[in-house]
């Protein structure tokens, strides 16, 4: 293939990247140094250092490692459960399937599971614990984060374990190794690409929810999402919104560098 036949199949990609991905972050990037009065300003990163946001940054932070450590305590087993299994294609569809729902759906669904006379409620209630405030907590939240964002995790790790080669573990087992140190010796490291992945797909996303944290949390939870959401709808400060989207943007592309892997050559 020639270099114009190539340029000529490249050209919508790049008109793509360059028109819903580049301009977009400059915009941001511009925008970013501007106050409420259009003046060029600094102050918008200045602010963004001080007590209060770095505090609402570690929050983001925080639930962001619990979302994500939780969905891969869940997501590996049932990975490899479904790898060992007659029916992976229907387990793997089960497991599909609610992300084809919107989220919004899924969210109003769990306004009434938890809700004072919904079904977790009426659950407590039948073995005796009583109705508990599930709604509107931290524990709510993690819960229904961790719900969505699960496949996101699990179809990485999925298909790192179905490439592993079962010959390398029989030959773990073979020389001696128990269980426990043919997972820790072999097969997590073999599947670590997907893990790496399942952490990118989740971690990411998570440090900028802001619906489910309205929702579900009741506001409670802040996080960075919420942040920007709350600066370009309500106080109307598109800087400080692009400040703070221009850090998560970063935050983002460090995380990838981070969790990304690097092939090494084969001599």
């Amino acid at each position: 293939m020639n270099n114009k036949a190539r340029w000529f199949y490249l050209l919508p990609y790049v008109l793509w990247i360059g028109l819903f991905v580049v301009t977009p972050i400059l915009l941001v990037v511009y925008y970013s140094f501007f106050d409420l009065h259009g003046n060029f300003t600094l102050a918008n990163y200045e602010k963004l250092f001080t007590f209060v946001y770095m505090k609402m940054i570690a929050s983001s932070f925080w639930y962001a490692f619990l979302i994500t450590a939780f969905c891969l305590i869940i997501a590996y087993p049932a990975a490899y459960f479904i790898t060992k299994t007659k029916y992976k294609q229907l387990l793997l569809l089960l497991v599909i399937l609610p992300s084809w729902i919107n989220l919004l759906l899924k969210a109003y669904a769990f306004l009434g599971i938890f809700s004072t006379d919904g079904a977790a409620n009426n659950f407590l209630e039948a073995v005796g614990i009583g109705a508990q405030q599930i709604l509107f907590t931290d524990f709510s939240f993690v819960f229904v984060s961790v719900y969505i964002f699960i496949p996101f995790m699990l179809l990485p790790i999925f298909n790192a374990l179905d490439k592993l080669n079962p010959a390398l573990i029989d030959a773990s087992r073979d020389l001696g190794a128990s269980a426990w140190t043919t997972f820790r010796k072999v097969v997590f490291p073999l599947t670590l690409s997907g893990v790496k992945s399942g952490v990118q797909a989740v971690f990411i996303p998570a440090l900028s929810l802001f619906m489910i944290t309205r929702l579900i949390a009741g506001n409670r939870v802040i996080t960075l999402g919420t942040a920007i959401e709350q600066h370009f709808l309500v106080t109307q400060d598109w800087g400080m919104g692009s400040a703070i989207a221009v850090f998560l943007i970063i935050t983002m592309v460090v995380i990838m560098i981070v969790t990304g892997t690097r092939k090494r050559g084969v001599q």
